[in-house]
């Protein structure tokens, strides 16, 4: 049998952007996943007010979706993105560790669905949401 939280931690650690912005998959279980990133001037958009850039955060998201996808019990193997919306509602508090929770909601033979958000100390007041579509690769 093939141990997919395994391969999906492997994978996570094996993207080089996920290592250099200092990614950590903090859990993974059934078609969820939960990564953190925690805080660290390199990753700063803004040297005036301290906040993580952007992309940092859609980097996580995107990382730890994938993940998701890839411990779902129907998916197979591996996963791309093919489509991820990223809804900003505030910045993270400077100084912070952020947080991405995501699940993999639905699995067609060839498409993935997931949801995920992204919060600071406060899991109330998310940072970012996304949802997306990703690819199922190898279903019969």
């Amino acid at each position: 049998m093939i141990d997919k939280v395994k391969i999906a931690r492997q994978f996570t650690n094996a993207i080089p952007h996920s290592r250099a912005l200092g990614m950590n998959l903090v859990d993974i279980d059934d078609g969820t996943a939960t990564m953190e990133l925690p805080y660290s001037d390199h990753l700063v958009g803004d040297p005036r007010t301290g906040v993580i850039a952007g992309g940092a955060v859609s980097a996580l998201m995107d990382t730890c979706c994938g993940a998701a996808v890839m411990s779902h019990p129907s998916s197979p193997g591996g996963t791309a993105t093919i489509d991820l919306r990223i809804d900003y509602m505030r910045a993270a508090a400077p100084g912070q560790t952020i947080r991405t929770v995501a699940q993999c909601y639905h699995i067609t033979r060839s498409v993935a669905f997931v949801r995920a958000t992204t919060y600071d100390d406060d899991p109330d007041n998310p940072v970012a949401t996304a949802s997306g579509a990703f690819t199922v690769e190898g279903m019969k």
